[in-house]
């Protein structure tokens, strides 16, 4: 029910498809997130729209509401968010740690309280999947632990040491839960980690391996303080290590430089809350003049679209003026024309470098899409 076929290369910038049983994901894709069961502000049908392949669900914010029982009852994630494509849903280790001051960590898993009530929890291992076996998302990650950017090298060994236990309990109860009642056939994927340290990056991908034949790879704690240039160089060691007929999902990026950062080193699969957090505050992306912020006074009787490249249904009906005037307004609206722009814009990316991986030019076009976007958005 899950594969991956590569399909080109260009230098190691890779396209390919991963299938699923709903679906197939041509990547390299951006995957909206969908955190409490819904893309911010966009109906599945806007999603659809946008030509997103997959997006994903997150487990820490649906087990606390309404709770993964409650949407097991009401026909699983695909029917409760109306979404009849592939779901991914983390694990929830990300939001828990983000936690500091009201979460414990500990070898058997993590105690913390809710962020809605202060209620006390703890998510292990096996809890963890229990959750996400419930909900039912055609891919379910391993829990983690996720050190901060910048941690010293014995935080990172001890993440290492953690996450490697725990994927072992993980792959347990996630096989165990199939063999005692019926579940949709779901992947289990591991999260590598080791911080900006190569060593113990190999490290942890050669030990992953040694444990068995996985669906994917999820490379996690970047993007979370480190400087950029580390995070290049820790995806070129991944890219060495990790097996060519797998997809590599890289957790939470999604800044259009970034992405295609990313893209160049082998990665595939991408999500990020950027397009529609950005959308709130009146931002967005554009091919030729970087990021722009629609509150700005120069955008007053502009009545260009945000961007003349792009086809979403934005840039088709809307100009800058009147967007601005929505924002400035504090409208509930350009939250929502922003996200869907934003978003798309995102998508064409991966559908953009696929098509280069394909034909050979992706590295001149990705090079000359970097300065000028990198120019103007210096120059804003």
């Amino acid at each position: 029910m899950f594969d991956y076929t590569l399909s080109a290369t260009d230098g190691r910038a890779r396209a390919g498809t991963f299938t699923t049983p709903h679906g197939d994901v041509p990547t390299p894709a951006f995957m909206p997130v969908g955190t409490a069961g819904t893309v911010k502000g966009l109906v599945m049908e806007e999603v659809e729209a946008l030509r997103a392949r997959m997006v994903l669900a997150n487990t820490y914010h649906l087990y606390l509401r309404p709770g993964h029982e409650v949407v097991r009852r009401l026909g699983g994630i695909h029917r409760f968010m109306r979404w009849d494509g592939p779901i991914l849903t983390d694990s929830g280790g990300f939001q828990v740690f983000s936690l500091t001051d009201i979460r414990r960590i500990h070898d058997d898993g993590v105690d913390f309280q809710s962020h809605i009530d202060g209620s006390k929890h703890t998510f292990t291992p096996e809890s963890v999947m229990e959750i996400q076996r419930t909900l039912g998302a055609d891919v379910v990650m391993a829990f983690d632990e996720c050190p901060p950017g910048g941690c010293d090298r014995n935080t990172a060994e001890n993440a290492n040491r953690r996450t490697l236990a725990w994927l072992e309990r993980c792959r347990t109860r996630f096989d165990a839960i199939a063999g005692e009642r019926e579940v949709p056939e779901q992947a289990l994927l591991p999260v590598l980690q080791g911080n900006i340290y190569d060593d113990l990056r190999r490290a942890h991908a050669r030990q992953f391996m040694d444990l068995g034949d996985w669906a994917g790879y999820g490379i996690g704690g970047l993007s979370v303080g480190e400087a950029k240039d580390d995070m290049w160089r820790t995806l070129e060691v991944l890219d060495d290590v990790l097996p060519t007929d797998r997809p590599r999902y890289l957790m939470g990026v999604g800044y259009p430089d970034d992405l295609l950062e990313a893209i160049a080193r082998g990665c595939d699969l991408f999500d990020c809350v950027a397009p529609t957090r950005n959308a709130r505050h009146g931002t967005a992306w554009t091919s030729e003049e970087g990021q722009v912020n629609l509150k700005a006074a120069r955008f007053r009787e502009d009545t260009r679209p945000i961007d003349d490249a792009c086809d979403c249904y934005t840039c088709s009906r809307y100009d800058r003026a009147y967007l601005r005037h929505l924002v400035v307004s504090a409208e509930w609206l350009p939250m929502r024309l922003l996200s869907i722009h934003n978003l798309r814009f995102l998508v064409r990316i991966g559908e953009e470098a696929r098509r280069r991986i394909g034909d050979g030019s992706f590295e001149p076009w990705r090079r000359d899409w970097l300065e000028r976007y990198r120019k103007e958005r210096s120059a804003a």
